[in-house]
């Protein structure tokens, strides 16, 4: 929809840093569209940053700027199911920004439809997943609305736009901008410099948060079937509250930094440092309530479902209805997986303590493990172990092969 001076008018995904600021500038100045920018907040900027984030981009020239919550959203159709399912990419990542960046872009395209806007922009470069992720999107909830994308299709370096902005009377701290930083609910994401070189990790400077805690304290997590509800004591009645308070205690002492290395949509192999205090030390808590909660077969089949989960919300497929069937069935899962886990922070690592819950399935009315047997006698196990057996000892007297066998 053109506006009365016949500009065409472009919604762009803005989060205040050195690509999506090369946008709005690029997007006005050579392109010649009405520039409107919006920033779809996954609970990772506080009221002040985000009025940061405003006045950039109208000092850059967009025409409006709207910061769009979506953090109680973002919770409740994502971060709870990655909670449920222990979801860590590779055994390490909380898969933060692939996550969010869904529930961002189902938020941009609708505002973008609601302000009757020609076309979408994002910042995205073209050797990353994000551009994947709001693409994807995109074209599935408004097929028909122009997507532009100046950092992706101009394959620009951090210099040239940096230069480009100053040339355009537009000077920032540009020191700040050079590590590409994603904050979210979920956790922080940092790239640049050291992450694109094998050999080396990321210096102390470029994390956010600082590490200030140096003696050891205790920190209880309270879940009510599968959701942390308290902190050390408190309950709050919101799952999000009882994550940013997870974060502030944990991130204070350096816990939950790490480099995840694994495999992208596109097909290289992709490396990024991030610190999640919160959803490492939640994940840790939750997985071992879970052991004394859930069943050998929820355990497996969980498990299994949960890693195909986490592929699919980390390659865009978010969308596709299988998720709703998997999220039905990783809920279901945790009915009784209720109680309290205590945790030992220190400095960069936490010791888990132990756990107290009703529904503790090492109810030692049954047994005491390695103990004293209740529930069954000595010949029931003799017996157990002789049909146990059968299997083998007819595989073996078959084939005319023996366990000791060397061939």
């Amino acid at each position: 929809m053109s506006t009365e001076n016949n500009k065409k008018k472009v919604l762009l995904a803005f989060s205040g840093g050195l690509d999506t600021s090369f946008c709005v500038k690029y997007l006005s100045e050579d392109l010649g569209y009405e520039v409107h920018t919006a920033i779809a907040n996954t609970g990772g900027f506080s009221d002040e940053e985000l009025k940061v984030i405003e006045e950039k981009a109208m000092k850059l020239g967009a025409t409006t700027h709207t910061t769009l919550d979506v953090t109680d959203e973002y919770y409740n159709k994502s971060i709870k199911y990655m909670i449920a399912g222990n979801v860590l990419r590779g055994g390490v990542y909380p898969i933060s920004v692939s996550s969010e960046r869904i529930f961002q872009a189902i938020a941009i395209i609708n505002h973008a439809k609601a302000i009757g806007a020609d076309a979408v922009a994002h910042g995205s470069t073209g050797a990353g997943n994000d551009q994947v992720r709001f693409d994807l999107t995109f074209k599935v909830l408004a097929p028909a609305m122009e997507i532009i994308t100046p950092t992706r299709d101009l394959t620009l370096t951090r210099d040239y736009e940096i230069d480009y902005l100053r040339r355009h009377g537009y000077e920032a701290d540009f020191k700040k901008m050079e590590y590409s930083i994603n904050k979210g609910l979920w956790g922080t994401s940092v790239g640049g410099k050291e992450t694109l070189d094998s050999s080396k990790t990321l210096p102390e400077h470029a994390y956010p948060s600082q590490v200030t805690a140096t003696e050891p304290s205790t920190l209880t997590i309270e879940f009510k079937k599968g959701e942390p509800v308290g902190v050390n004591g408190v309950i709050f009645e919101n799952p999000v509250d009882a994550i940013r308070e997870i974060e502030s205690i944990g991130s204070k002492y350096g816990i939950g930094r790490d480099m995840h290395i694994g495999d992208t949509i596109i097909g290289i192999k992709g490396r990024v440092g991030f610190e999640a205090a919160a959803p490492v030390l939640i994940i840790a808590a939750h997985k071992m309530l879970e052991k004394h909660t859930l069943t050998k077969w929820q355990s497996y089949w969980k498990e299994q479902l949960s890693t195909w989960y986490g592929m699919f919300l980390h390659e865009a497929q978010y969308l596709d209805p299988v998720m709703r069937d998997m999220e039905k069935f990783i809920e279901s899962t945790q009915e009784h997986v209720t109680g309290t886990v205590e945790i030992t922070l220190r400095p960069y690592s936490y010791t888990l303590v132990g756990v107290v819950t009703p529904f503790d399935l090492m109810n030692n009315d049954f047994g005491e493990y390695g103990e004293v047997n209740k529930a069954w006698t000595a010949d029931d196990v003799k017996g157990f172990t002789a049909i146990m057996a059968n299997p083998m000892k007819i595989y073996y007297s078959v084939t005319g092969k023996h366990s000791s066998s060397n061939d």
